[in-house]
C-alpha cells in the first residue's frame, strides 16, 4: 500500500482562484462614473429650474417677503410687452378672467408681478389694472435683490 501526495505544479504556495467563484472585491469604478453623469446632469438642469419666463428684473433694496407654500401664481410682462400667466401668453384683456379661472384662494390669492426692466411704466401699470380689475387686491412685485452701490 503506498500512500501518494499530489504536489502543485509551481506557482510557490499561492492558491489560485477557481473561475466560477464569485469576486470577492467591490468595483467602484461603475458607481463613479453613474455619480459623475448624474452631477453634470444636476449641473445642466439646475439653471433651467427658474420660475417662469425669463425677464431681466429691476434690482431694489428691501427685505424679502416670506413665499407661499404652494406654487405663486406669477404675472410675467417681457419687454415687448407680452403678458404671462406662469409660462402660457394671455391677451391682456383677458387676464382677469384667466387669473380668476386660475387663482385657488379666490381674489385673497397674492399675484406676483414680474416686470422686465426694459418694459415701459405704463406697460406695468395696464396690467396692474387688469389684474385690480378682476378683483385681486394683493399685488407683489418681484425684484432681483440691489448689489453694492448706494
Amino acid at each position: 500500500m503506498g500512500a501518494s501526495i499530489k504536489m502543485g505544479g509551481g506557482g510557490g504556495g499561492r492558491r489560485r482562484r477557481a473561475r466560477n467563484m464569485p469576486m470577492s472585491e467591490i468595483n467602484v469604478t461603475p458607481m463613479v462614473d453613474v455619480m459623475l453623469v448624474l452631477l453634470i446632469i444636476f449641473m445642466v438642469a439646475a439653471p433651467l429650474l427658474q420660475v417662469g419666463i425669463p425677464v431681466d428684473l429691476p434690482e431694489a433694496k428691501g427685505q424679502q417677503i416670506p413665499t407661499p407654500k404652494q406654487e405663486p401664481l406669477a404675472v410675467t410682462v417681457k419687454a415687448n410687452g407680452d403678458v404671462f400667466i406662469g409660462d402660457s401668453p394671455v391677451p391682456l384683456d383677458e387676464l382677469p378672467v384667466k387669473l380668476k379661472a386660475i387663482a385657488k384662494n379666490g381674489y385673497d390669492e397674492t399675484i406676483f408681478v414680474r416686470g422686465d426692466r426694459g418694459v415701459p411704466y405704463g406697460v406695468v401699470m395696464k396690467v396692474m389694472g387688469r389684474i385690480n380689475d378682476g378683483g385681486f387686491k394683493k399685488l407683489s412685485f418681484v425684484l432681483d435683490q440691489e448689489q453694492g452701490g448706494t
